[in-house]
């Protein structure tokens, strides 16, 4: 989960998290879920190296299966207090399991099979994220709490609900999604309406004709295959005047009636009201977390008060810096695309450790994980990058671990620098040690730039003699520095006979003046060719 940590805002009990994800996702297995506690976050448990367990956790047990470990594992949970710990069903019918979660008082709850963990990560993040510190209400219900939306719209409908944002991601449901179809199922698992679905409804004008009208919209059943079952939706637009924010689907049997279709549209108004203040929350939330990120990553006197805040204080921190360039072309499309990934990556991170902090920054959202080991930065990061696949063409530069805050825009540089790297390069993630002669070489050549610097001795005068005679001088000699004198290697390289290679070596010789047999003077060639004559 990303830093909710830091705002202290209320969460869900096991009961209601249950209730929400109930059935489709997940079930209980063992213990007691109506115990009042809030879950206080999210963490993957790993038998190598114990995380850090806020209060009341919720432990996702991947990769548990045999009964002694989860018996085990069970015990040691209930000594930190853990709320429940999921595992993937089906789960053995063990007595151990069940003795050892009464025991202990950490219910077990099983993940349905073909759910992922990463499904189940990015909905309990939407039920947890619900609430605010005063619990104000709007319509009789939590400001903000879009999941009892949901299941209040389907209790008057008597059917599943979705609440759904203008590119069809599912940003709340109801319960007895068991009770719609298969697409509806793949529909929550996923968070996101299945493309071949959304391309479907474009062709056939629904979202059009859905969102220039306040009525609901009847849709046909979409095609099944095989066995499965394809139900009607009814769908209304959610708005704020004359903004779309998004709209709420009712898989149905048939079309409501008068009295339910005018039930959806109130449930429409209000849904506005709750999407405008989650977008206000958010705001404020973005705003606060990037201003402490921000703070910290200057290294001043403000540095150690914004660290406190962050949890981060006395702890060494990775610093990752993530690039994501523009594929669209509006700015406004741009915006929301970087805000998009950076909230993607602060989850990321915050589901790997739950104190690690991350906000977008200008053009780079950055991330402090409270991490001593660049490699273990490097490797989440890359998972980071495997999950969002390589649609985003985003990049992330692994800075140094520091421990001290002074240190931190240190850490922060170094992150940048891979970064400028890894933007002109095929590689995705990158240590400063990884790049570091990459990085020394980008910065002569800024210098160079700067200075406007030509190519002088030889090399100026190989540059001259090949623009005159159009021959490949500079090139034969930079072949033949990059494969350490080695002819045969050179003369592959540049597709010519060694003897021919030969005859052009010392022909460069002697129109560059060039002693190949000084090291210094070698490597004052291998410079200006690498920083120099490409800057040029």
């Amino acid at each position: 989960m990303h830093n909710d940590w830091v705002t202290n805002r209320p969460r869900a009990s096991l009961g209601r998290v249950l209730d929400d994800l109930g059935a489709t996702l997940l079930e209980l297995v063992a213990g007691d879920p109506d115990r009042p506690d809030e879950i206080g976050g999210v963490v993957i448990h790993d038998p190598l190296d114990d995380p850090v367990l806020p209060q009341h956790a919720l432990v996702l047990g991947v990769g548990l299966h045999d009964p002694e470990d989860i018996a085990r594992t069970l015990r040691e949970l209930g000594r930190q207090q853990v709320a429940g710990l999921v595992l993937r069903s089906p789960i053995a019918a063990d007595a151990r399991i069940v003795d050892a979660a009464t025991a202990s008082g950490v219910a077990v709850l099983g993940l349905t099979r073909g759910a992922t963990w990463d499904q189940l990560g990015v909905l309990l993040r939407s039920v947890l994220e619900v609430g605010v510190a005063d619990q104000e209400t709007l319509g009789g219900l939590p400001s903000g709490d879009l999941f009892a939306l949901a299941n209040a719209t389907a209790a008057l409908l008597d059917a599943p609900v979705t609440i759904e944002d203008r590119s069809s991601r599912v940003l709340a449901f109801s319960g007895r999604q068991d009770e719609a179809d298969t697409a509806r199922v793949e529909t929550v698992l996923g968070r996101q309406v299945p493309e071949r679905y959304s391309r479907l409804l474009s062709e056939r004008g629904v979202f059009r004709e859905l969102y220039r009208t306040d009525q609901p919209v009847y849709v046909a059943p979409m095609p099944a295959t095989g066995p499965e079952v394809a139900m009607p939706r009814v769908a209304v637009a959610v708005r704020a005047g004359d903004e779309v924010l998004g709209s709420i689907w009712v898989a149905v049997r048939a079309p409501l009636s008068a009295e339910r279709s005018e039930a959806l549209q109130d449930a429409a108004k209000l849904v506005a009201l709750h999407m405008l203040r989650i977008r206000a929350d958010a705001d404020v939330e973005r705003r606060l977390r990037a201003d402490l990120v921000s703070t910290a990553l200057e290294g001043g006197a403000e540095a150690r008060e914004a660290l406190d805040r962050l949890g981060l204080a006395d702890q060494p921190v990775v610093v990752l810096a993530l690039a994501v360039p523009a594929s669209v072309d509006s700015a406004a499309g741009v915006a929301t695309e970087r805000q998009r990934l950076a909230d993607a990556f602060a989850m990321h991170l915050g589901a790997v450790h739950p104190r690690s902090a991350a906000a977008l920054l200008g053009d780079v959202a950055y991330g402090l994980l409270p991490l001593d080991s660049e490699e273990r930065a490097a490797q989440i990061a890359a998972d980071f990058l495997d999950r969002i696949g390589d649609r985003a063409g985003a990049t992330i530069g692994v800075g140094p671990a520091v421990r001290e805050s002074s240190r931190l825009p240190h850490a922060r540089a170094g992150a940048d620098r891979v970064l400028r790297v890894l933007r002109s390069g095929t590689q995705r993630v990158a240590r400063l040690a990884d790049v570091q002669v990459e990085t020394l070489l980008l910065e002569l050549r800024d210098l160079i730039e700067a200075r406007g610097d030509q190519p002088t001795g030889p090399i100026a005068r190989l540059i001259d003699y090949d623009r005159a005679h159009n021959t490949p001088l500079v090139d034969t000699l930079r072949a033949w520095l990059d494969a350490f004198g080695d002819v045969g290697a050179a003369a592959a390289a540049t597709y010519v006979h060694p003897n021919t290679f030969r005859y052009r070596l010392r022909r460069l010789a002697e129109v560059g003046g060039l002693d190949l047999t000084d090291p210094d003077a070698r490597f004052a060639a291998m410079l200006q060719l690498r920083v120099v004559a490409r800057s040029r």
